[in-house]
């Protein structure tokens, strides 16, 4: 396991997990150090490489590849229970997704389909942001308000997987301030930092960039130079 300055990383996922949600979330606040996170943030150039709208086999860039990749298939769920995409087709996450939110601007809640294993594992750089989690009501409608909301940190890591994955909806508000933040509003409030700066219950947002990783279950080949890498700039 990594031991690098600014890592805070629990000797297994089960150490993460937050437990005011369905079945099964994780949260790690320091999974990437300041410098790591500035390199990768280099490297992101706008428009990103989305081709023909699909998904391509190729491998990931070494920049999205380490540390990571390598740091998620290092880290085991529990104490005899390998890493987290043990079970998955690919054994591992072969496919990102590069999100930019200036602030204001969100995304309406959603389910990721049945194009993915359901595991999800997004590292946040840059700035905060709140996830709302919502239910769909007995008419099968959707419930607008949420019924949990997960506080991502810059730099930090949050997994959602099983009934969390295909059973409830993600998403942003579109505002440039999240408010009503607290022990009782925020599902992994004691997972924060010690030092959270949210203790006022405000978050003004700034831009936040988003890596998703995930296993895609069928994907196209295409020429490997090109890497697998989809990206979406948000204004």
């Amino acid at each position: 396991m990594d031991a690098l300055p600014g890592l805070s990383l629990p000797p297994s996922l089960e150490g993460a997990r937050v437990h005011h949600l369905p079945s099964a979330a994780f949260y790690i606040s320091e999974f990437i150090t300041e410098a790591e996170e500035k390199l990768i943030l280099d490297k992101i150039a706008w428009p990103s490489d989305l081709i023909n709208n699909k998904l391509v086999d190729a491998p990931l860039p070494p920049w999205l590849e380490a540390p990571i990749v390598t740091r998620l298939q290092s880290l085991p769920l529990d104490q005899g229970r390998p890493h987290i995409f043990a079970d998955s087709p690919h054994t591992r996450p072969n496919h990102v997704l590069i999100n930019e939110y200036p602030p204001g601007v969100g995304i309406m809640p959603h389910k990721d389909g049945a194009a993915y294993h359901p595991i999800v594992c997004t590292v946040s750089l840059a700035a905060s942001i709140c996830l709302n989690i919502h239910e769909m009501r007995g008419d099968g409608t959707l419930n607008k308000d949420p019924s949990w909301r997960i506080l991502q940190e810059p730099r930090s890591l949050l997994i959602t997987t099983a009934d969390l994955y295909t059973d409830f909806l993600h998403g942003i508000d579109d505002i440039t301030e999240d408010t009503q933040l607290s022990e009782e509003t925020v599902a992994n409030w004691s997972l924060l930092r010690p030092s959270s700066l949210f203790h006022s219950g405000r978050n003004m947002r700034q831009t936040r960039t988003s890596l998703t990783y995930r296993d895609v279950l069928n994907v196209s080949k295409l020429d490997k130079k090109l890497g697998l890498l989809l990206g979406q700039r948000k204004w």
